[in-house]
């Protein structure tokens, strides 16, 4: 089974370096998606493609997922296009990492909550002693095509763990496994709302519904596996 921690590599990296997410003293406007900074980097982005023919992204294998594979690179930006890095990017103590959807058309910018990281590291802690005493791992069933449900009971945790959403300040999003060990929040509870809120648009039963959340906000569902609308249910879809 693959290391669980794959995919989220860059937000662990700044928990080690710092002894947390970020500084106290920047936990208040650090945490905000402020448009401003969005559109200074996007600016910069655009700018920067202009005179170089590529994008200011760090290199990520093919193997990670779609909305985390192209994190804004800040040191080729910083100082020609921008003064500085976003006061709430990770790079600069805040809880957001910049990334770039749609790289071979708009590459547009936006946002992986990075609030979760903390929690995705504790659990994964966890399954991995689990594992090594048990020889197998924590689940209770299958909830999708290669996601499984874990037995958070078997963890010693006393409630089923979840993470804050970026896109509803009242949701808890639920956590599974991946058959391949990867750990998968279910941002079903958000589609739901976002399809009652905006409606499907141009999706349609099959597509995956990921995007939706894309299109209508700054950040994108990071560690999620494809979902879709069947039969008014939102599921796990086969990739």
């Amino acid at each position: 089974m693959k290391q669980i921690w794959t995919g989220i590599t860059t937000a662990l990296a700044v928990v080690l370096l710092t002894g947390c997410l970020f500084p106290s003293d920047q936990r208040g406007e650090n945490q905000v998606p402020y448009e401003d900074q969005l559109q200074s980097v996007q600016s910069a982005v655009t700018q920067y493609r202009e005179d170089t023919s590529v994008l200011p992204i760090q290199t990520r294998d093919a193997e990670t997922s779609v909305f985390q594979r192209y994190p804004v690179n800040f040191r080729t930006l910083v100082p020609s296009y921008l003064q500085q890095a976003p006061g709430n990017s990770f790079e600069n103590g805040g809880t957001f990492q910049y990334v770039l959807t749609n790289v071979e058309e708009e590459a547009e910018v936006k946002l992986v909550d990075l609030r979760s990281s903390n929690k995705l590291q504790d659990l994964n802690r966890r399954i991995n002693q689990y594992r090594s005493q048990n020889q197998y791992a924590p689940v209770e069933e299958a909830v999708g095509p290669g996601i499984l449900k874990l037995d958070y009971e078997s963890l010693h945790y006393r409630e089923e763990q979840t993470v804050p959403s970026p896109y509803h300040p009242d949701h808890r999003l639920p956590i599974h496994m991946a058959t391949n060990g990867d750990l998968v929040i279910d941002y079903s509870l958000d589609i739901r709302h976002y399809i009652e809120e905006y409606g499907l648009g141009d999706f349609s039963e099959g597509d995956d519904l990921r995007w939706l959340l894309v299109e209508h906000a700054p950040f994108v569902p990071a560690h999620s596996k494809p979902m879709t609308i069947e039969d008014g249910e939102i599921i796990f879809k086969s990739e």
